[in-house]
C-alpha cells in the first residue's frame, strides 16, 4: 500500500500500526476457535527452481481461488540515503507498463479475469500479492510473471507515481495519527535504516529518477533473492510445472544482501515535540528499540503485552480510556523485524490533559514493573489469544503470505503448530523476566505531535534532552538541515 493511497506498515501512524502489528507482527500467533482445538498450518512443500527461486506450494481446496505472495528480499532498508521511498516506488511501478503491456492494458487484462495485484515495500522486503480464479490460472500467472520479470518503468508513470506519493506525504501531515509513527521511528532510530521513511518524504521523493528505479530493480529483483508462496485450489504437481514454465527462464544474478545491524536501545530519556499550531489534541508515542522477529521471548512478550496494551481490556486502555476518560484509545505494540524493531506505547488526548495522560501511561508501565502480572491476568490473556478465531490462516491469500513470510524470517511451522503449548508455558516468573528485559522503564524516547505553545513547557519534565521541529518542515527525522540528534 503506497502512501498516496494509504500508508504502509512502516510509514503509517502508530495508531494504524497497532491494528497491523497486533495481528501481523506475530502472524504466527494463531490458535484455536471456540472449542480450543489446535490449529495447524496445512502441509505444504518447498521447491527451489534451477535459477534459485524458492517456491512454497500449499493446496487449499474448496474455494476456486489461487493466491501468490512473492517476497523480494530487499526492502526500504536498502534505499540509498537521500532516496528514501525508492524500494516502495519500484514495487508500485511493476504493473505500470511491461514489455508487452501498457499500464492501461495491464489493468484491463487484470480486470478481465477479476484478479487483484498489489505490490509494496516494507522495511525488510518488497512484496507482490496476486489473486485470481483457478480457471484463470494461465492468464493469472502470465500477468504475474510479466510484471515481475518484464517491467519497463515508463518515465511518465514514474513521474506520476512519485507526484502522487509526494501529495500523499503532504496530505498525511494534516492528520497526526497518520504520521506519528514516522516521527517516532525517525527519532528513535535516527540515521539507522529503520529510522527512514519507507515511502519517502518531501525531499527524497524529488530526488528519485527513473534511472534510480531501474537500477534498484536490476540490482535486487532476481530469482535467488525471491521467495514465492502459492496457496489455493490447484494441484501442486501441475503448479510446479507451470511455474517452471513461466519463471524458470528468469535469469539468475548475484544480489548484494541488505544487512541491517541491530540498533542499540536508547539510553536515558529524550523527547521530540513536533509543533502543529492548529492541533487541539496531542498524539504521543513512548518507547524504545524492541525485538527481532525471531526473538526467543516472542511468545511470552505477546502474552504480557496482551495484558499491558495489546487488547481493548488492557491495563493501558482501562486506565487511560475507561477510568480517566483522557482518550478514546491507548495501546502498546512490538513491531518485530529482521533486526530489532520498535516497541511503543501510543495514545492521544486533548491539549489540556496532555501531561495527565502521559503521566498515567508511565504509571501503568511502572506498575507493570513493580507488580508484574498475576496468574489470573495470565489466564485471561492466554484464553484471549487461544480463543481468537485465526484470521491470518483462514484464506489462501493469508496462507500464501504466512508461508512466504516464515521462509523469509527463517521461522518454521512450529510458529503456529506449537503456539498453544508455548502460550500455556508462560508463568508469572517468566512474565516477570520478560517485563524486566523487554519493557523499558528508565530508558525512553518520547515523540509528541501537538500545539507547542500550549503543551511545550509542560512536557519538558519528561526528558533532559529535547528536540523540536515544525510539522510543516519537510521530512521527519533526522532534520534535513542537520538538526540536533
Amino acid at each position: 500500500m503506497r502512501m498516496g493511497r494509504g500508508l504502509a506498515t512502516a510509514s503509517m501512524g502508530v495508531a494504524g500500526i497497532f491494528a497491523l502489528c497486533f495481528g501481523l507482527c506475530f502472524v504466527s500467533c494463531l490458535v484455536a476457535g471456540a472449542r480450543a482445538q489446535s490449529i495447524r498450518l496445512p502441509a505444504h512443500e518447498k521447491v527451489v527452481l534451477k535459477n534459485g527461486l524458492t517456491v512454497l506450494l500449499l493446496e487449499k481446496h474448496g474455494v476456486p481461488i489461487v493466491n501468490l505472495f512473492a517476497i523480494v528480499k530487499s526492502g526500504a532498508a536498502g534505499d540509498p540515503v537521500g532516496q528514501e521511498g525508492l524500494a516502495s516506488a519500484t514495487a508500485g511501478l511493476l504493473r505500470k507498463g511491461t514489455k508487452s503491456r501498457t499500464a492501461q492494458q495491464f489493468a484491463a487484462d487484470l480486470d478481465y479475469i477479476g484478479g487483484s495485484f498489489d505490490a509494496e515495500a516494507g522495511p525488510d522486503f518488497s512484496s507482490i500479492s496476486v489473486e485470481f480464479l483457478t480457471k484463470d490460472l494461465d492468464r493469472g500467472l502470465n500477468l504475474f510473471s510479466d510484471a515481475l520479470l518484464h517491467p519497463v518503468f515508463p518515465k511518465e508513470e514514474v513521474e506520476k507515481l512519485l507526484a502522487q506519493d509526494l501529495d500523499g506525504v503532504r496530505s498525511a501531515k494534516d492528520d497526526p495519527q497518520q504520521v506519528i509513527g514516522l516521527y517516532y521511528y525517525g527519532y528513535l532510530y535516527g540515521t539507522h535504516a529503520y529510522g527512514r521513511s519507507t515511502d519517502g518524504d518531501e525531499l527524497s521523493l524529488k530526488r528519485i529518477q527513473r534511472d534510480s528505479v531501474v537500477k534498484f530493480y536490476e540490482a535486487n529483483y532476481a530469482p535467488g533473492n525471491t521467495v514465492l508462496g502459492v496457496a489455493g485450489d490447484f494441484s501442486a504437481a501441475e503448479m510446479r510445472k507451470k511455474l517452471e514454465e513461466v519463471l524458470g527462464g528468469w535469469a539468475a544474478h548475484e544480489v548484494t544482501a541488505t544487512r541491517v545491524a541491530a540498533a542499540a536501545p536508547v539510553k536515558g530519556k529524550r523527547l521530540l515535540l513536533v509543533d502543529k499550531p492548529d492541533a487541539t489534541q496531542t498524539y504521543f508515542s513512548i518507547g524504545n528499540v524492541g525485538i527481532a522477529r525471531n526473538d526467543p521471548d516472542r511468545v511470552a512478550i505477546r502474552v504480557v503485552n496482551t495484558i499491558f496494551g495489546g487488547r481493548f481490556t488492557s491495563e493501558l486502555n482501562e486506565e487511560l480510556r475507561v477510568k480517566s476518560g483522557y482518550t478514546y484509545g491507548a495501546s502498546s505494540f512490538f513491531d518485530s523485524r529482521k533486526a530489532p524493531g520498535p516497541f511503543g506505547i501510543f495514545s492521544f488526548t486533548k491539549n489540556e490533559t496532555t501531561t495527565q495522560a502521559i503521566d498515567l501511561a508511565l504509571q501503568v508501565l511502572e506498575n507493570l514493573h513493580k507488580k508484574g502480572v498475576t496468574s489470573e491476568q495470565l489466564a485471561s490473556a492466554k484464553s484471549y489469544i487461544k480463543g481468537q478465531f485465526p484470521p491470518n490462516i483462514e484464506t489462501s491469500r493469508q496462507l500464501a503470505q504466512v508461508i512466504a513470510t516464515h521462509e523469509f524470517y527463517g521461522l518454521g511451522d512450529d510458529e503456529i503448530n506449537q503456539l498453544e503449548a508455548r502460550v500455556d508455558g508462560v508463568t508469572p516468573e517468566i512474565a516477570r523476566q520478560v517485563i524486566q528485559k523487554h519493557f523499558p522503564a528508565e530508558n525512553l524516547v518520547f515523540v509528541l505531535i501537538g500545539k507547542a505553545s500550549a503543551i511545550g513547557p509542560a512536557v519538558e519534565k519528561y526528558a533532559e534532552k529535547r528536540d523540536a521541529r515544525k510539522i510543516s518542515e519537510p521530512g521527519f527525522w533526522p532534520a534535513p538541515s542537520g538538526g540536533a540528534q
